[in-house]
């Protein structure tokens, strides 16, 4: 059984095995771990997920977007009688071509503040919810309530669901790193001098 740490409670392989956990929500756990950019959005929805994607690049920190995006490889894993490795391992090809069948891109375009139902490649529906205008994503704590609420709702909340503006310092500055790439500082930089060696070492006597 091989089914993902986001898989739905409920949610079934072809083989016809239930999932019995319950998923975990990576916006909902970036929030908890101290991220301060967190969004989500559907592949779909360019004119939403273009703006999130810049924003978090721009966002100096830790950030996450979680883009929900239909799979039309779905159960091309390990174990399975019907992936490519089974295949390439139980028979000998003429030649290596991988296929993958085409299917037109799915795109929406809906209000914010509204929800979407769509009909994904294999026949399920998915109920994306984009978020109001006039919703508050710097509010931690409503940011958290409510995917929880989305979550006992099946909705896909989509939008920028948290960012705290008085950022903290992020694992660069906090350590003093140079901005100057790594792989082009000269050696005289990147290693310590003996003197502060030898300091190091004498802590461990």
């Amino acid at each position: 059984m091989k089914f993902s740490a986001t898989a739905d409670k409920g949610s079934t392989l072809k083989r016809g095995w239930v999932n019995e956990m319950e998923p975990i929500d990576c916006c909902a756990l970036a929030i908890e771990m101290g991220c301060e950019y967190v969004a989500r959005s559907f592949s779909g929805d360019i004119k939403q997920l273009v703006p999130l994607l810049k924003g978090a690049i721009a966002h100096h920190g830790t950030a996450v977007v979680d883009v929900v995006s239909p799979c039309v490889t779905f159960n091309n894993h390990e174990g399975s009688t019907k992936s490519l490795k089974y295949a390439r391992d139980h028979e000998e090809p003429l030649h290596g071509i991988d296929f993958v069948p085409y299917y037109e891109q799915i795109k929406v375009d809906y209000e914010p503040g509204t929800v979407q139902e769509i009909e994904l490649h294999d026949g399920s529906r998915l109920l994306l919810k984009k978020l109001a205008r006039d919703y508050d994503p710097t509010n931690k704590a409503a940011a958290l309530a409510m995917l929880e609420e989305a979550r006992r709702n099946k909705l896909f909340l989509t939008g920028l669901i948290y960012h705290n503006p008085q950022r903290s310092p992020n694992l660069g500055e906090q350590m003093n790193l140079t901005d100057e790439p790594l792989a082009l500082l000269p050696d005289e930089r990147l290693r310590p001098p003996a003197e502060a060696m030898e300091k190091l070492m004498a802590m461990y006597r």
